[in-house]
């Protein structure tokens, strides 16, 4: 079976006074540091198939997500201590679904319909779902060569993961791109509206998986129940995808939204599947072939050009 995503604070940005309206997001191409931070956040998602397999119960995906996103958010928001304020209150909301509340669902539903290469081939389009959300919504037109990056990258991910048993189910092919069109929603959404002054990505993951937890929990209870026991495994699982998958990836990943350019932050969602590979072939012992090799090959290579091309237009 082959992986998909199941799927330090930064200074405060300058901006208006307290109160006196939001800041918004900064326009910059973004570093070498940028990049690199951000791409931590899909990279520890190519982590959490290997956890799953080896950590989590079996069978509770509707737990999993949100044990992911609840514990994680309120730990966050009794650290930032700070609550949203405004219209900041709805934004929250919709940020909260688009990341959490819905894309988990739909993220788990597909995985268990279709087989893991499917799901991440299709989840490696997110770049191309992010370049027309920033068409219609930023009024952004993506660079030409970065899209040509973008559909590589897609290739690579289809080499990588698909194998020749792969088969399509309709319900699970819906779920998985309503799935990444949410989340590229929410990366374009993210960069327009900016965050509150004074307040850092790391608030608003805490205020995003509240939000979305509280979404997933009565959901959770309806479809699940709750576990009788958790092992010792099953803690340890919980809490590396609860601190480490999500608080600090997602802080990281808000971070990037606001100093990196929406196509260029999506690319590196193609170190997802890759991460999955490896962590499959290292630690699950499974077999690479030469087309995966090879796919793997075209999917780093895509994301390097990618970020080279879009430094240079900015």
């Amino acid at each position: 079976m082959t992986a998909t995503t199941l799927h330090p604070a930064a200074a405060p940005a300058p901006g208006p006074a307290p109160g006196k309206g939001p800041a918004p997001a900064k326009d910059t191409a973004g570093t070498a540091r940028d990049l690199l931070l951000s791409a931590i956040a899909p990279a520890s998602w190519g982590t959490t198939y290997v956890v799953t397999a080896t950590l989590l119960p079996d069978h509770r995906p509707m737990l999993a997500a949100t044990l992911r996103a609840l514990p994680a958010g309120l730990i966050l928001l009794a650290f930032v201590r700070r609550l949203p304020r405004g219209d900041w209150w709805w934004k929250t909301a919709v940020l909260g679904t688009l990341n959490f509340g819905a894309f988990f669902p739909l993220l788990f539903f597909a995985a268990y319909r279709l087989p893991g290469g499917v799901a991440a081939t299709l989840g490696s389009v997110q770049p191309l779902a992010v370049a027309g959300f920033s068409t219609l919504i930023l009024r952004q037109r993506p660079v030409r060569a970065v899209l040509v990056a973008a559909v590589a990258g897609t290739g690579g991910v289809a080499l990588m993961t698909l194998t020749a048993k792969a088969r399509l189910d309709a319900l699970g092919v819906t779920a998985m791109l309503t799935a990444t069109a949410l989340m590229a929603l929410a990366v374009v959404l993210g960069r327009k509206w900016g965050r509150p002054a004074g307040a850092t990505p790391l608030t608003l993951a805490s205020w995003q998986l509240v939000f979305g937890g509280l979404v997933l929990a009565p959901m959770t209870l309806l479809t699940e129940g709750l576990p009788g026991t958790l092992t010792a495994e099953n803690l340890a699982g919980f809490t590396y995808i609860g601190v480490v998958g999500t608080a600090a990836a997602y802080t990281l990943w808000f971070r990037g939204i606001e100093r990196l350019a929406p196509t260029s932050l999506s690319l590196l969602s193609l170190a997802n599947p890759m991460v999955a590979t490896i962590a499959g072939f290292v630690v699950l012992d499974q077999a690479l072939t030469a087309p995966q090799a090879a796919g793997f090959a075209v999917a780093l290579g895509a994301l390097v050009a990618g970020q080279t091309i879009a430094g240079r237009k900015r």
